[in-house]
């Protein structure tokens, strides 16, 4: 206890052994849902739904390890939602997955020289305070819809608009608002863990719901027992998926052009760096890690973990390897080294050997916690000066772009044009410093790029 109080700085950070082990489960809990639906979304391009859990299982602990001992910040990463429907929709099916695979391996390289040279540290400290507190709110917005859509309480792509509420007929759906009110209840009394006991309250009802016949159903996987059919099983082999049968794939099959693969690599660059600059502004933001000056300590670490984990990710045979918003559920119930990390680490190893298990954690028993970590991470949104329009509109369009895009990175594209434009236009030009104006014009072309079908 005393070496990882000394290695940690628990004290320092004013924080237990027991509460950060507390937190690490709960990040666990609400990303665990990742073993089974990106295995899923890859399979569509034909790669082995086994060789790509354990891929997904070995990357994220590895990455996440990397966090806690080099970077020893409480952030779990695992391989991205959205950027896997790009590898998987998009590259995959219309090259195959090795040509995705490939590009992914390569841009993990990229990221590790960025990562030496500094310049996703110098992007970071360009974006304005005002904007960091924004991507906070907005992440908040973001995460609370996911945990809506995962819990079916709010339904996409309906037949008369974008959004909707979902079936409150539904056995899923009326769980999930229950979880959310037993989770409400634990955290208003101060119950330690509140969101992992939501976790696994809404989890049981859903076992209670099955076993009496009522049909539920999660959201992600479809109709499942919630109940595992076993305990111990060995991990898949990747033998089938990893760069090397890729790489060989794509030199002898030649279907791809340079220019078109240019664009692909360019692509996976571009979401992955704003997605996870995002996700690490809004969990440190809620968390209290910026200084003053809104600059992250170590931060240079924390963005070689999540290079070094893409690397290890596209060898194995996963799509890009990232920071993952649901870090906030662990930070929201204390959570605030890397002891916190560690413990998502080994419990990302363990789910290895114990996948009956793990896989059956259906993604709606994380809504509720989700709910509740969108409410902590809007609490900050009162720091931002909406009286001056140069920092309040650049703000909202952040905020209000990332739920709406289903994007972080988006959120932060309209935010960063408003910033400049808004400067410029209003006489402030000498406030926008050279970082902001390069990536404003580079986020304009793409979006010039983006509508004339490029």
């Amino acid at each position: 206890m005393q070496s990882l109080d000394r290695f940690f700085k628990l004290k320092e950070n004013n924080t237990s052994v027991a509460t950060e082990i507390f937190a690490g489960l709960t990040t666990f809990m609400t990303i665990a849902y990742i073993l089974i639906v990106h295995p899923s979304i890859l399979a569509v391009t034909g790669m082995d739904w086994g060789a790509v859990f354990t891929a997904t299982a070995i990357s994220s602990a590895a990455a996440t390890l990397m966090m806690a001992i080099y970077a020893k910040y409480p952030f779990a990463l695992a391989p991205g939602m959205g950027i896997n429907a790009f590898f998987a929709y998009t590259v995959g099916l219309s090259y195959g997955w090795q040509v995705a695979l490939l590009a992914v391996f390569i841009e993990g390289l990229i990221f590790i020289s960025l990562s030496f040279f500094k310049v996703r540290e110098a992007i970071f400290d360009a974006i304005p305070r005002s904007m960091k507190v924004a991507v906070s709110a907005g992440i908040g917005l973001f995460i609370t819809f996911i945990g809506l859509v995962n819990g079916g309480v709010v339904r996409m792509n309906i037949p008369d608009a974008p959004v909707g509420l979902g079936n409150l007929n539904s056995t899923t759906v009326i769980l999930v608002l229950i979880g959310t009110v037993i989770t409400m209840v634990l955290f208003g009394r101060d119950v330690k863990g509140s969101l992992l006991l939501g976790i696994l309250a809404t989890w049981a009802m859903g076992i209670v719901c099955q076993a009496a016949g009522l049909y539920v159903v999660d959201v992600d996987a479809g109709m499942y027992s919630l109940i595992p059919t076993g305990v111990f099983a060995m991990p898949p082999s990747v033998e089938s998926v990893n760069i090397f049968v890729a790489a060989e794939h794509v030199v002898y099959e030649h279907n791809i052009g340079i220019l078109e693969f240019v664009i692909v690599l360019f692509t996976f660059l571009f979401v992955d760096i704003f997605d996870t600059i995002g996700t690490i502004i809004g969990v440190s933001e809620k968390a209290g890690f910026l200084d003053k000056n809104g600059r992250l300590p170590r931060l240079n670490r924390v963005l070689l973990s999540d290079a070094v984990g893409t690397v290890i990710g596209s060898t194995l045979g996963t799509s890009t390897v990232t920071t993952y918003v649901e870090s906030a559920a662990g930070v929201a119930v204390g959570g605030r080294t890397g002891l916190t990390a560690l413990t998502v680490s080994a419990l990302f190893a363990i789910s290895l050997f114990f996948s009956p298990i793990f896989v059956t954690i259906p993604a709606f028993a994380t809504a509720p916690p989700l709910v509740l970590v969108g409410f902590f991470m809007m609490q900050n949104v009162v720091k931002i000066d909406f009286k001056d329009v140069t920092e309040g509109i650049p703000a909202f369009l952040t905020i209000i772009m990332m739920p709406l895009t289903y994007s972080i990175a988006e959120g932060i594209i309209f935010g960063t044009i408003s910033h400049v434009v808004l400067k410029f236009v209003t006489g402030r030009r000498k406030e926008v410093n050279t970082v902001m104006l390069v990536l404003a014009a580079i986020f304009v072309a793409r979006l010039v790029g983006q509508a004339m079908g490029y």
